[in-house]
């Protein structure tokens, strides 16, 4: 998974993270990432996954883009990379990967420790005289 940082407009601050590809970003109720700053278009480019090749980023024909300040058609994003899409400014980020919940592994553990602890425990006493 990706996520855009928003940098600049009503939104900054916040950060977006891609569920699923292609994303599809501009000012239309329709877009994935819904931007409705100055000089964002209805459907203003698309970020692709394309496996031999990473991430890329389509601008639409007359669409002004950038990244890392050098205007764009088509580019291929590296972790990092800023963003300009009219006056809307993003920053390209690896997401980090989700977070898996271990409690039901952490209890069996302990509790097979109990388990383990208590039966050492009544070994020991039988063998007491």
């Amino acid at each position: 998974m990706i996520q855009l940082q928003i940098l600049s407009g009503k939104s900054a601050g916040t950060r977006w993270v891609a569920r699923r590809f292609p994303v599809r970003i501009g000012r239309e109720a329709g877009s994935d990432l819904q931007l409705e700053e100055d000089g964002v278009w209805n459907r203003h480019c698309e970020l692709q996954f394309v496996p031999a090749e990473g991430f890329m980023l389509v601008a639409q024909p007359d669409a002004l883009l950038t990244v890392n300040h050098q205007p764009v058609q088509t580019a291929r994003l590296r972790n990092g990379d800023a963003l300009e899409l009219g006056s809307v400014r993003l920053r390209f980020w690896l997401a980090d990967p989700p977070r898996r919940n271990l409690g039901v592994r952490e209890v069996l553990v302990w509790t097979l420790i109990a388990g383990l602890t208590l039966g050492q425990l009544a070994l020991i006493a039988w063998q007491l005289p």
